[in-house]
């Protein structure tokens, strides 16, 4: 199956005749990139609010606003907007502002891609947001000839971005501002509108000389709490040295990463702090066994010592991060390593961990550790009695809202129905994946060998997000 159709049939409702459409529609995104000289998406509606992206195309002669391809990556409602719009309403929308998945702000049209009477995707020509603004402003004849002040020729495309836009013509002299340059330049302390006055007084970093259009550097600065990225890029219909000068104002994602670096250091902290006092409770637990006469208590301190080794080593992985997501197949494997540690030794067990691998939240990572803790164990302990080896696999599939995991065993197998409901181990399953995993568990069981079963909720689901 080719891409488009591996991603319309993994994320959309789209039917076959649908798919043979937009396939048609991609096989000429080439041709369009390269006549308009622009980056062309085709997106399709997901089940959700937002949108997929199936294909694309990167203009061969021009500058593409991506570093990487997006196919296969989300097209969030709320980045762009225009794709919702065209998907919701049937209708084209053209040169508006969006947000791309490499966080570069872009000017989208969109024009709807309709079979059967029904919005089935979208096709979406892409501007790079500093390429459109340039030769907006350029088209202006009398850029240099004719300004007559600030309400002559403010033209409105300046005032499009929340960036700070200035022309600075031959001779040095600012010719043109928008609104966003001179309020930024008021919030850096400066008391004069940079309009009408030379550059020089108004430069806050040292520019290159700068010789094509292809090659523009971007220069950061601080100024008291303010950080600004600056780029300076020459227009070739001005009188010579003429340039446009792009002023953004990156504070905000400065702050935003010395949060994110705070609250990584805060969560890596809590969990290297959990995992050290649930060793602790664990080496307690030992030492009670170790003193223990009787094989029954043994067997059910080590029991729940490794209960609690399970939840302490994915707290190990989400200190290691620093983030309160962890990957699925990690935990598993630190369980997997456990149960080899402390497995039988005259029986080989080869434990496998097959699938998908995703991430999910701390909280769905310890009690998805528990529950095949527990599932494992008890294949190691009961599955393979009297034989000299044994298989266990561990499959994840991922799904779009529940997961499942499956842990199958070569055993022997046993009489489900005989299982006693007042088994710990099987209680302790069965609470968590109905009341914390929010799924369900089924064991099958026969000669050659045992299936557990566990769809979970990909998130949990908090009494905050029932409306």
């Amino acid at each position: 199956m080719d891409t488009i159709g591996r991603l319309c049939e993994k994320y959309t409702e789209l039917t076959s005749k649908d798919v043979e459409v937009i396939r048609s529609m991609a096989d000429m995104l080439q041709l369009i990139a390269d006549l308009e000289d622009s980056d062309i998406f085709i997106d399709c509606p997901t089940a959700g609010e937002d949108a997929i992206v199936v294909a694309e195309a990167k203009p061969t002669d021009a500058k593409s606003a991506y570093q990487k391809s997006v196919v296969g990556m989300l097209a969030l409602k709320t980045n762009e907007p225009a794709v919702a719009r065209t998907l919701e309403m049937g209708i084209s929308t053209k040169r508006m502002k969006a947000l791309s998945q490499e966080a570069k702000q872009v000017i989208q049209t969109v024009q709807p891609i309709i079979n059967d009477e029904k919005v089935i995707g979208v096709l979406i020509r892409e501007v790079r947001i500093d390429k459109y603004m340039m030769a907006s402003v350029i088209q202006q004849n009398d850029i240099t000839d004719s300004y007559e002040g600030e309400e002559g020729i403010e033209p409105m495309m300046l005032e499009f971005i929340d960036e700070g836009l200035m022309i600075v013509d031959g001779q040095g002299m600012i010719r043109l501002r928008n609104k966003t340059a001179k309020e930024m330049y008021l919030n850096l302390g400066y008391l004069d509108d940079p309009l009408g006055q030379p550059y020089r007084n108004f430069r806050l970093v040292d520019y290159p000389e700068i010789d094509t259009l292809n090659d523009v550097p971007v220069l950061e600065t601080q100024i008291g709490d303010t950080y600004l990225n600056i780029r300076h890029i020459p227009l070739d219909k001005m009188a010579e040295g003429g340039f446009l000068v792009i002023l953004h104002d990156m504070t905000k994602w400065h702050m935003q990463q010395k949060e994110l670096m705070l609250k990584s250091a805060a969560i890596r902290e809590i969990h290297h702090r959990v995992k050290n006092n649930l060793q602790t409770i664990a080496s307690l637990l030992n030492l009670q066994c170790r003193r223990a006469d009787n094989d029954e208590t043994k067997n059910s301190l080590q029991e729940s010592m490794n209960r609690i080794l399970s939840i302490a080593s994915t707290h190990e992985i989400l200190a290691k991060n620093g983030l309160d997501e962890v990957k699925l197949v990690d935990v598993i494997s630190n369980l997997r390593e456990n149960a080899l540690r402390n497995g039988d030794p005259f029986t080989q067990v080869k434990i496998c961990i097959t699938g998908d691998d995703f991430r999910v939240t701390s909280d769905l990572a310890t009690s998805i550790a528990l529950v095949l803790n527990e599932l494992i164990q008890n294949a190691m302990k009961h599955a393979f009695e009297g034989r000299s080896h044994g298989q266990i696999e561990i499959n994840i599939k991922k799904g779009l809202i529940s997961s499942t995991i499956n842990v199958i065993d070569n055993g022997t197998g046993f009489d489900v129905s005989q299982v006693k409901e007042t088994s710990l181990g099987l209680s302790i399953v069965k609470s968590i994946v109905k009341d914390k995993l929010h799924g369900s568990l089924d064991i099958e069981s026969g000669m050659m060998g045992t299936v557990a079963t566990i769809e979970f909720s990909n998130r949990v689901v908090k009494l905050g997000d029932v409306v």
